[in-house]
């Protein structure tokens, strides 16, 4: 049996205070106590544990390597708690009335719908709420535990993920388009010389600019915007077959005929922010998220001959 613990949670809490708010007084403020509890709370947790957690460099304290190492650890026992506390109340609630789902927006929306529908018709009262990410800003939404589920393309450090589904990426333009005009197989230079349609990041770094290194880019918000930017002859853009199947097929969009990285493969995962505390509406919609894409992808896969 585990020994009770010496520390408490409020003097790790006053440590990360200090830490975080850049001194005793501003932590005091903070944290609503006066500063000689604070100051208090750190010398106590140095004296039982026997260690330095602050060092005198010039006029200002730092952390020691010591003092570094609590306080990642006492960072995520905080968090931990935190999320624990939170548990309890979901599960002594019984179901969670309401639901947050980060996708990526390359995942088809008419196939997310779908899955909604399903859950909808099972939990009618139950409340969704979306959040359509791009690029940096999926990853963002599971670390900060702003969703319960998550489908990206990447699954962060620290995390688990089922594969959903495989996207095959295609890089097009509209026929009248001067990259088609070449009239021969292109180049990444080509492509460099001409404007590339990029969707903004939703994360709070914003990443941003042509991974192509292109002088000319166009940036929207939205996948809808990039494609009918397209088809207007504005740029050019890698865009998952199935959602330009249409403008293809109407011939409103061309493949561009790359003599390498014309099409690529992407892999889509379904995350939990947390599996072990995710409530049963979260792990029922989990399930028909599952269910519903892999019952279309074998009904779109190609058929063998026979």
């Amino acid at each position: 049996m585990a020994s009770n613990p010496r520390i408490s949670l409020e003097q790790w809490r006053a440590l990360l205070a200090v830490v975080d708010a850049g001194g005793y007084a501003q932590a005091a403020t903070v944290l609503h106590k006066s500063q000689s509890a604070v100051t208090y709370a750190v010398q106590k947790m140095e004296s039982l544990l026997g260690v330095k957690v602050f060092e005198v460099v010039g006029r200002k304290a730092h952390l020691t390597p010591t003092g570094e190492v609590l306080y990642r650890r006492a960072k995520a026992l905080l968090e931990e708690a935190s999320a624990l506390e939170g548990a309890a109340g979901s599960l002594a609630a019984g179901w969670e009335p309401e639901l947050r789902l980060a996708a990526e927006i390359i995942f088809p929306t008419w196939l997310l719908l779908q899955c909604f529908a399903r859950f909808a018709e099972e939990r009618p009262q139950m409340r969704i709420e979306l959040y359509e990410s791009v690029i940096s800003g999926t990853e963002e939404a599971l670390l900060q535990r702003k969703v319960d589920l998550a489908i990206c393309s990447q699954v962060p450090a620290g995390f688990v993920g089922d594969p959903l589904m495989r996207l095959r990426f295609i890089a097009a333009a509209n026929p009248e388009h001067p990259l088609h005009k070449l009239g021969r197989d292109l180049t990444l230079q080509d492509l460099r010389e001409h404007r590339h349609l990029i969707i903004r990041d939703t994360g709070s770094q914003r990443r941003s600019g042509s991974w192509l290194g292109a002088e000319l880019s166009l940036t929207v918000s939205t996948k809808a915007t990039s494609i009918h930017a397209a088809c207007m002859g504005l740029g050019f853009a890698w865009y998952p077959e199935e959602t330009v199947r249409e403008e293809l097929a109407q011939g409103a969009l061309k493949p561009l005929p790359l003599r390498e990285g014309g099409e690529r493969m992407v892999e889509l995962y379904l995350v939990f922010a947390d599996r072990d505390y995710a409530g049963p509406g979260a792990l029922r919609l989990a399930q028909i998220i599952r269910d519903h894409v892999a019952e279309q992808c074998r009904k779109l896969a190609p058929q063998a001959p026979q």
